[in-house]
């Protein structure tokens, strides 16, 4: 089961790894002593395990929330309509956010690619 990361919690971690990214000294640090060097090697979370670990994160919610929409139609009397529809707008929303990030990402790698060398 992977970990279970909420909407908010990535887009912390995405403005932790932006801060990250623009603290002062990084340029320098990573060429070394000389100016001429080894890049330094980078600390911390890795972005591609924080994207896909809330990516696990929004299909699990997903399937929480069919899982339980099918429960409740099926008549368990353990599910009241209630906590389908909250855990149905949760799931809707976490999607809602890897999309928003998904098209930031995107415009992001556009514009690089755009870029003159």
């Amino acid at each position: 089961m992977a970990n279970n990361i909420s909407p908010d919690q990535l887009i912390n971690q995405m403005r932790l790894l932006a801060a990250q990214a623009k603290a002062p000294g990084v340029e320098t640090a990573a060429m070394g002593a000389t100016g001429i060097g080894q890049p330094a090697k980078p600390s911390g979370v890795e972005f591609q395990k924080v994207l896909v670990n809330a990516l696990d994160s929004v299909n699990e919610t997903q399937q929480a929330a069919s899982s339980l929409a099918t429960r409740f139609e099926q008549g368990d009397a353990a599910v009241e309509l209630s906590d389908v529809m909250v855990s149905l707008q949760k799931a809707n929303v976490a999607f809602e956010a890897a999309t928003q990030v998904r098209n930031k990402l995107v415009s992001a790698y556009q514009e690089i690619m755009n870029m003159p060398v």
